[in-house]
């Protein structure tokens, strides 16, 4: 089975860019939210953070 994973994987055109992508990806996400986070006006995060007591 692993062979098989790897004969097609070395196969693929640009690989090696798959992993640099992902990372960036994560990066940004990761990035995106502490600034969102960051901020937060003091209201916003107290009415978020009852959310999940409330029913």
């Amino acid at each position: 089975m692993f062979k098989f994973i790897r004969g097609h994987m070395e196969t693929m055109a640009n690989i090696e860019w798959y992993p640099i992508l992902s990372l960036l990806i994560f990066f940004s996400f990761f990035a995106i939210m502490l600034v969102r986070v960051a901020i937060m006006r003091k209201e916003e995060y107290e009415e978020e953070s009852n959310l999940p007591l409330e029913d």
